[in-house]
C-alpha cells in the first residue's frame, strides 16, 4: 500500500478501511482486510467498535506496529474528559499508542481538547494528532491557540461534494485531507453517473474505483467501508491507473456542493448541522 507523508513525517496509508457501523458479526471482514493488505483502520469512540477492531487485529496475525489505527474523541468527552476518553480508547484497542487521534467534531471546548491532544502527542502516546469535520474557521482557531498544526482533517468528500476551497486551504497549511464517505453513503446517482461509467469502462474499472482514484489524484486519502471481500479488494486495486487532466476536469464539473448523508430524522444529522457553516 502506498502512503502519504503527514506534516510530522509519519506515514499514513492512502487507502484505509472505515469501520463505521461495523458490528461483531463483521469481524471477519476486518480480519480479511488486514490479511489482504489493508494497513489503516479508521474507528472512533462514537462507533462503539474499538474492541471489535482490537479483536480483529489480534485474530489477523498482522503485527500491531504494521497497522495504522485512527480513532476519535467524541463530543461529550471534550474539555476535562479528553484524557480519560483517550485512555479508554487505548484500553479498548488493546494498544499503548494511537497512530492518529482526531477530534471528531468541533463541538464546544475543542480548543481545550486540542491542548490535551498536544500534550499526549508530546508524551509519545499518539504518533499524529488531527481533527475531523473542521471547517476553515475552526482550523484557524486551532492554529491560533495551539502550537502544533493538525496533521489531518477528515471531512465529508465525494464527487458531488468536492470541498475544493477547504481542500486548497488544507494543502496550503500542510494538513492532510482524508475523505470520509467517498461514495456519498452509497449514492446510486454517483455509481451510475454517465461520466464516471464512461471513464471506468476506459480503464476496465468500476465507477467506485474511479471515485477513489480521483481522490488520490487530488492528494486525498480515502477510508471506504465494505464488508464484502470482493469490494474490499476492488477498493485497494486503484494504484495501477491514472486519470488524465481532462478526465479530472470532467469529474470536477460534477460538484454540486450539496451535503446530506443521512435520513432527515437521524439525530446525529440534526446535531451535526449546527456545526456546518
Amino acid at each position: 500500500m502506498e502512503n502519504y507523508v503527514l506534516n510530522n513525517g509519519v506515514l499514513m496509508p492512502k487507502v484505509g478501511l472505515g469501520v463505521y457501523q461495523m458490528k461483531n458479526e463483521n469481524e471477519d471482514a476486518i480480519v480479511w482486510a488486514l490479511r489482504n493488505g489493508y494497513r489503516h483502520l479508521d474507528t472512533a469512540a462514537f462507533y462503539h467498535n474499538e474492541e471489535l477492531v482490537a479483536r480483529a487485529i489480534q485474530k489477523s496475525g498482522v503485527d500491531r506496529k504494521d497497522i495504522f489505527i485512527t480513532t476519535k474523541l467524541w463530543n461529550s468527552d471534550h474539555g476535562k474528559k479528553t484524557k480519560q476518553a483517550f485512555e479508554t480508547s487505548l484500553k479498548k484497542l488493546q494498544t499503548d499508542y494511537i497512530d492518529l487521534y482526531l477530534i471528531h467534531w468541533p463541538s464546544p471546548k475543542y480548543i481545550e481538547s486540542w491542548e490535551v491532544l498536544e500534550q499526549l502527542y508530546k508524551e509519545g502516546k499518539i504518533r499524529a494528532i488531527g481533527v475531523s469535520n473542521f471547517e476553515r474557521n475552526h482550523l484557524e482557531d486551532v492554529l491560533k491557540h495551539g502550537t502544533i498544526v493538525p496533521a489531518v482533517d477528515q471531512i465529508h468528500t465525494n464527487v458531488f461534494l468536492q470541498q475544493e476551497e477547504l481542500h486548497q486551504y488544507l494543502v496550503k497549511n500542510q494538513i492532510q485531507h482524508v475523505a470520509w464517505s467517498p461514495f456519498g453513503h452509497g449514492n446510486q446517482q454517483l455509481f451510475n453517473h454517465s461520466v464516471l461509467k464512461e471513464i471506468a469502462e476506459k480503464y476496465g474499472k468500476t465507477t467506485a474505483q474511479v471515485m477513489l482514484r480521483w481522490n488520490l489524484e487530488r492528494g486525498i486519502a480515502v477510508i471506504p467501508k465494505s464488508i464484502r471481500p470482493e469490494r474490499l479488494k476492488a477498493n485497494q486495486d486503484i494504484l495501477d491507473f491514472r486519470l488524465s487532466q481532462e478526465e479530472m476536469r470532467r469529474i470536477s464539473s460534477l460538484d454540486t456542493n450539496k451535503r446530506g448523508f443521512a435520513h432527515p430524522n437521524n439525530k446525529l444529522l440534526l446535531w451535526v448541522t449546527q456545526f456546518i457553516r
